[in-house]
C-alpha cells in the first residue's frame, strides 16, 4: 500500500493511524510547501482555522503532512502495485499532479476536472495563473483517450465521455475568467451544487483584476 497526495491542499494530505506506516508520496514541490508549513511553529493552528472545527477534532496532526516528495524525474509511484503515472503541473496550487493507473484506465485528477467546483486558480505567487491551469488541462487532455473512468478530489466520478467534456468546461471557464467574462457555467448558475460557488468566482474575478492593474501600472 502507498498514500499519494495530489497538493498541499489541507484535506488531501491527511492521514489516519489506521492505514500504518506505509510511504506516503507527492511531488518534491508539494512536498516542500507542506514542509514550509509545518516549520512554522504556529502552523497547526493556521490550518485548523481553514477547517471547520468538526472535522479539526478528528484530525491526528502528528501525521498531517508527512509525505515524500518524488524526485522531479520520476514518472510513476514506486511501489509493487499497478503502474500509475505522475502528471504534474502547477493549476490550483503548487506542485499539484493528476495520476494515471495506466492499466485500470483510472484517472485520479485532484482538484480539477470536477462536475460540483469551478477550476480554482493558485492566485497567490504564479506570474500566469491562468496559463499555468490551461497548460495543465492540455496535459491532461494528452492522456484522456487512456481514461476509462475519472475519479475528482471532490464531486462525481465520471466515465470515458466525462473526461475530455469536462476538460473542455473547465477550459471554457478558465479562458472566460481570464478574459474577465462571465462564463457560462452551471457550477456558479442557480442549480449549483455549492452555494458558495458564485462567491469564489467573484473573487477569483476580483484578485485577477487586482493583477492586472498592478502589472500594467507604470513602475
Amino acid at each position: 500500500m502507498a498514500g499519494f497526495s495530489t497538493h498541499p491542499h489541507w484535506d488531501h494530505v491527511l492521514w489516519h493511524a489506521r492505514l500504518g506506516s506505509a510511504p506516503r508520496y507527492s511531488t518534491a514541490r508539494c512536498a516542500a510547501t507542506i514542509r514550509d508549513q509545518r516549520s512554522d511553529p504556529h502552523w497547526k493552528g493556521s490550518i485548523a482555522g481553514w477547517i471547520p472545527p468538526d472535522i479539526a477534532e478528528q484530525i491526528s496532526w502528528d501525521l498531517f503532512g508527512l509525505i515524500t516528495g518524488l524526485p522531479a524525474e520520476t514518472a510513476g509511484i514506486p511501489w509493487d502495485g499497478p503502474q500509475v503515472r505522475v502528471i504534474g503541473h502547477q493549476a490550483h496550487a503548487p506542485g499539484h499532479a493528476a495520476l494515471l493507473i495506466e492499466e485500470r484506465g483510472v484517472l485520479v485528477a485532484g482538484d480539477m476536472l470536477s462536475d460540483a467546483l469551478i477550476p480554482m486558480l493558485d492566485l497567490n505567487d504564479p506570474a500566469d495563473p491562468v496559463e499555468d491551469y490551461l497548460a495543465a488541462l492540455r496535459l491532461i487532455e494528452g492522456v484522456a483517450g487512456d481514461v476509462d473512468v475519472l475519479v475528482p478530489g471532490h464531486g462525481s466520478v465520471g466515465g470515458a465521455d466525462q473526461v475530455r467534456a469536462r476538460i473542455d468546461q473547465d477550459r471554457a471557464y478558465v479562458q472566460a475568467l481570464g478574459d474577465a467574462g462571465a462564463p457560462d457555467d452551471p457550477r456558479v448558475g442557480p442549480t449549483a451544487t455549492f452555494d458558495w460557488m458564485p462567491g469564489v468566482h467573484e473573487r477569483q474575478l476580483q484578485q485577477l483584476a487586482r493583477r492586472r492593474e498592478r502589472e500594467g501600472a507604470p513602475g
